[in-house]
């Protein structure tokens, strides 16, 4: 894929930020922090999986055209 990151290096992301914000460490303000990069982390990965979407919708239909 072209994009910098892969939905599989943003789940894994996602896993880190969850332990970090389990572990108990964090300060209430690191806590923020790291929520708020989670968010981010979500979002980027809500956009990657629309556009992979789009591209299978137009793969499908292009392989209605060719039956």
């Amino acid at each position: 894929m072209a994009d910098n990151n892969s939905i599989e290096q943003s789940f894994e992301k996602l896993e880190d930020i969850l332990s970090e914000l389990q572990s108990g460490e964090l300060t209430l303000e690191e806590s923020f922090k790291k929520y708020e990069e989670g968010i981010k982390v979500i979002n980027k990965s809500r956009k990657l999986i629309e556009k992979i979407e789009k591209k299978l919708v137009v793969i499908e239909e292009e392989q209605e055209i060719k039956v």
